[in-house]
């Protein structure tokens, strides 16, 4: 008679929980690497912060990722990274794109709400922070250079993005898409600026305009985000600090 190998149940049952609770151990030391590696890795890609954030690696370093300032925003601009950005697992960014900071949010929630100071209210002296830095990337696309209007939703029926409109109610966010224009210039960017002279149209010629980005400019995304061209002729860079002269 030939002697069969043979796995006792409870054997097998004791190496499948091994297995699973080896897996489960992994998977918890990966993501929490993965969470404090921008404290000592820079952020690739860059991402645009929530207003008030400190410099890159001491926003890092005092972020907890406990997203507060995402509950607070009244745009729903924040959102926290997850496992598809790789490193910075739970950090607050902004895609200005999808929804920008309108930045007309009083006393600005998200720094009020912050626990740890990586976001905050004061402000050097000598250093003014900014979101980001606003950016013309195709002017040839640009409605206004081509000295044409606009008519119609921005950003098309099916755009969920907020945007307080200060003619219509100055403390409550409404969908763009509530929001016709009908513009014989094309000037949104412009128009929709929640900062005095960050941005403006220059002069070409009798008709024609291009955008420009001044001084004043502190990156809060909605110039790109209310642009009607696919894809946005401005777009936000890289937040900076600005020494201030």
């Amino acid at each position: 008679m030939l002697n069969q190998k043979s796995t006792h149940p409870r054997s097998e049952i004791n190496r499948r929980r091994f297995l699973q609770t080896l897996m489960l151990v992994a998977s918890v030391v990966v993501t929490s690497i993965g969470s404090f590696l921008p404290a000592w890795m820079k952020w690739n890609p860059a991402r645009l912060r929530p207003p008030g954030a400190l410099d890159e690696e001491l926003f890092l370093a005092a972020c907890i990722k406990c997203g507060q300032c995402v509950q607070v925003c009244p745009v729903n601009a924040i959102h926290l990274a997850d496992l598809s950005d790789s490193a910075g697992i739970g950090v607050p960014y902004i895609d200005a794109r999808e929804q920008a900071c309108d930045f007309s949010c009083d006393i600005l929630q998200c720094v009020l709400a912050c626990p740890t100071g990586a976001l905050t209210h004061a402000i050097s002296q000598k250093e003014e922070v900014r979101m980001g830095v606003a950016r013309v990337v195709s002017v040839e696309n640009c409605l206004a250079y081509h000295g044409l209007g606009f008519k119609g939703l921005a950003r098309g029926r099916d755009y969920n993005g907020l945007l307080r409109y200060s003619a219509i109610d100055r403390w409550q966010p409404i969908l763009v898409r509530e929001h016709p224009y009908e513009l014989e210039l094309c000037d949104l960017c412009v128009r929709q600026c929640p900062i005095e002279k960050a941005i403006y149209l220059k002069p070409i010629d009798e008709k024609r305009k291009t955008p420009v980005i001044t001084e004043q400019c502190v990156g809060c995304g909605v110039c790109e985000m209310i642009c009607p061209i696919e894809p946005a002729v401005i777009v936000i860079d890289e937040r900076q600090s600005r020494k201030i002269a």
